[in-house]
Parts: C-alpha cells; sequence; structure tokens
C-alpha cells in the first residue's frame, strides 16, 4: 500500500508535469486568474486606501470630531433650496460668536472664521488666490494645521490685530524657493504680515488643495477686508467623548440668541462630525457596489478560461488516462490530478495576480499622492479565491476524466 503522502506527492508531481508540457495552455489560464486576482486586490485595497485617505484629509479640512455653525451648509442642496435657506437664515455676526463663547464655557473651544481669496505678494514673486482665512487663536486647538516650521499666533496677538501669518507649504515654496521664509514679511491687501509658521504638506479634501492656505488673525482680517458678510464658527468639545454633548449645547445656545421657540426650526445650519464622515463612507460604499461585481466577473471568467482548458488537457490526455486505467489507476487518482492541476495554475496565476498588484498600487500611491498597502489579509483572500477557482473549475473536467471509459480510451489515436 502506497504510504498517502507519498501518493499526494506522486499526484502533485503528475500535476505539475501537466502544466510544464503542455505551456500554452498553461500561460493562458495563469492570465486569466492573475487577472482576476489583480483586480480583487486593486480593487478592496483601493477602497480602503480611499477610505483612509478620505478620513485624514477630512480630518485636515475640518478637524477631528469637529463641528461647523453657519448661516448655511450648502454641501446637500439645490439651487432652490439654498437661496430659501439664506433668504431665512440671518447671517452670523460677530455678537453672535461672542454670546456663544460667553455661554459655552470651557466645555466647548470655538473659533470663528472669515474666508476669501486673496493675492499674496513677497518682494517681486506672487501666489495668486490663496485661501485666506481669518480665524481666531482657538484654531489651531480644534483642526489639525499641522505645522512645520515656527508656530500659530497666541491669543493676544488674535485680540490686538497682530499682523501676523501661518502660510501653507506651496506658498512657502512658491515665495521662498529653497529658503526659510519664518520671519519673512509677505503682503496681503497692501498690507504687510510677518511669517510665523509653515504648515507641513496637507495634501488635497475633495479635489481641493490645502497647501494653499493662510491663517491670520481674524481682527486683522476685518481691518484688511472689513467685517465678513457672515462668519462661519468651527467647534470642538473640548473632551472628545462629550462631542455630542457640545453640539447639542450649541444649537441650544444658538437657539436662544435667535429667539426660537420650542418646535420652531433652526434659522441656522450645523454640520456635525458625522455627516463629514458619513460623505465619505457613502462615496466608498457606491464605489464599493461596483467593484464587487467587477471582481465577480473577472473571477468567473477565469473559471471558465481554466475549465476549457482543463477539458483540452482530459482530450488530449484521453489514450494515456485509459492506459493507466487499464493497469490499476483509480478513478479518484484521475479525478485528484485532473483537480490538482487546475488548483496549480489557479495558484500561479493568483501569485502573478498578487504581484501585479503590487506593482500597479505603487504606481497608484505616486500618482494619486496617497498609501494604498497591500495587507497580508487582501494577499490570503486572493490567492484563496484563486484556489477556489481552479477547483470549482476543475470539478468538471476532473469527473469527466474519471469516467473514460478504457477500452474506448484505448482506441484513440
Amino acid at each position: 500500500m502506497v504510504h498517502p503522502i507519498r501518493a499526494i506527492l506522486d499526484i502533485i508531481g503528475e500535476a505539475t508535469g501537466a502544466t510544464v508540457s503542455h505551456p500554452l495552455r498553461t500561460f493562458l489560464s495563469i492570465a486569466a486568474v492573475s487577472t482576476a486576482v489583480a483586480t480583487i486586490a486593486i480593487v478592496v485595497t483601493g477602497l480602503e486606501g480611499f477610505q483612509s485617505f478620505a478620513k485624514a484629509t477630512s480630518a485636515r479640512a475640518f478637524g477631528s470630531d469637529t463641528f461647523i455653525l453657519a448661516q448655511v451648509i450648502s454641501s446637500q442642496l439645490n439651487r432652490k433650496e439654498l437661496a430659501l435657506k439664506l433668504e431665512r437664515n440671518p447671517a452670523v455676526k460677530r455678537n453672535d460668536v461672542r454670546f456663544l463663547q460667553n455661554y459655552a464655557g470651557k466645555d466647548v473651544i470655538l473659533s470663528p472664521i472669515a474666508q476669501r481669496r486673496a493675492d499674496v505678494v513677497a518682494g517681486e514673486k506672487k501666489y495668486e488666490g490663496a485661501a485666506l482665512n481669518g480665524v481666531g487663536s482657538t484654531m489651531f486647538d480644534i483642526r489639525n494645521i499641522g505645522l512645520a516650521a515656527g508656530r500659530f499666533f497666541r491669543e493676544n496677538e488674535s485680540r490686538s490685530a497682530s499682523q501676523v501669518a501661518v502660510i501653507g507649504s506651496d506658498i512657502a515654496e512658491t515665495l521662498f524657493p529653497g529658503q526659510n521664509p519664518l520671519n519673512k514679511k509677505i503682503r496681503i491687501g497692501g498690507r504687510g504680515f510677518r511669517i510665523i509658521g509653515v504648515q507641513t504638506r496637507q495634501g488635497t479634501s475633495g479635489g481641493v488643495s490645502l497647501d494653499l492656505y493662510v491663517w491670520i488673525p481674524l481682527r486683522a482680517f476685518e481691518r484688511v477686508f472689513g467685517a465678513s458678510e457672515s462668519l462661519q464658527v468651527f467647534a470642538k468639545a473640548a473632551a472628545i467623548e462629550s462631542t455630542v454633548e457640545a453640539e447639542d449645547k450649541v444649537r441650544v445656545i444658538m437657539r436662544a440668541r435667535r429667539h426660537l421657540r420650542p418646535g420652531e426650526d433652526s434659522n441656522f445650519d450645523i454640520l456635525s462630525p458625522e455627516a463629514a464622515r458619513s460623505f465619505v463612507l457613502n462615496v466608498s460604499e457606491r464605489i464599493g457596489a461596483a467593484a464587487g461585481p467587477i471582481s465577480l466577473a473577472a473571477l468567473l471568467a477565469a473559471i471558465v478560461v481554466i475549465t476549457n482548458t482543463s477539458l483540452v488537457s482530459v482530450t488530449q490526455r484521453t489514450r494515456e488516462i485509459g492506459i493507466r486505467r487499464a493497469i490499476g489507476a483509480a478513478r479518484s487518482r484521475i479525478m485528484a490530478e485532473v483537480l490538482t492541476e487546475s488548483i496549480l495554475v489557479a495558484l500561479m496565476g493568483g501569485a502573478v495576480g498578487v504581484l501585479a498588484a503590487q506593482a500597479l498600487l505603487s504606481a497608484g500611491e505616486a500618482l494619486l499622492g496617497f498609501a494604498l498597502p497591500l495587507r497580508l489579509t487582501t494577499i490570503g483572500w486572493s490567492l484563496f479565491a484563486a484556489a477556489s477557482s481552479g477547483l470549482l473549475a476543475g470539478l468538471y473536467p476532473a469527473r469527466r476524466a474519471a469516467r473514460i471509459e478504457v477500452i474506448n480510451a484505448l482506441r484513440v489515436e
């Protein structure tokens, strides 16, 4: 009696010999499986990378666990709804911000913000269309501004409208190439500002660069450009676990400020952290809904190719199988060899697919600017999918090979 391990090694040897002796057939099967596996790995890794990147950039754009109070949050409004809200909701003014700050106490960190596009000039160089933000000093505690050098402005500088600025990396590189921008002067709206901080590279959020920002005290902003028509208020709970309570507190205070009765709709908008995160999840879910069928279609195509090539293999080896059956080879042995051949080809295709996916994802990282790491779990599931497709594809050809009649097979030339 043949030892089980020896029998298994013999089956693998026979299957390997069959794949090597027909390189074109093997190549076609490997190409089909590698395409399917690469598709699965790229889709899964791409979705994970997109979600991580979107969450990180939204945190940089809005701040982690930050909510925003504004006259109108227009991201999900059509033109008519926006016009109606702008007509109904009063503008948010400095008095509103002071009222919030007075009654919110230490539970909530608040910073008003006024925004506009402005040119930034240094000597003969100009950066056009920078995103200018007039904010309070507390904005540094609310948003992940990220400083590569220098510091953010302090409360006394905010109160005294000091003409100091923190600039984004694009602006620093454009106006001061190869130089240290700290303590150098820039001009905004005809006024001189001293650079006290430079941001780390922030990347993009929603396709918009976060590296063209300029941060100055709100009072200095108003001295240059006048009072904003309506402010936004960035807010964050002093304790992260109290974010919901802080948001409710700001809503109640603002409703009291506007003298709104119970049950009456608020005439201001609040964008919560959940709303910002749900946008990211909705986008990734839509991509994932299309990615699943694409991956399944690729796997089905691979199964069809392997099945066809396995059937060709069985047909070409009909006489050989008949001879082996005549000298005592069991039907189960023939079936096991065909299945093993199919699974081996699928695993080789899976390995090639994983390598191809890694190469494409590395190229994608350089192109897209965010990390796309191919995780071990993704590799494992991809190879499992490849082996499963090989098993499914080999079942019918294996059963057909096992049912070959010895006498008929021996007659085949």
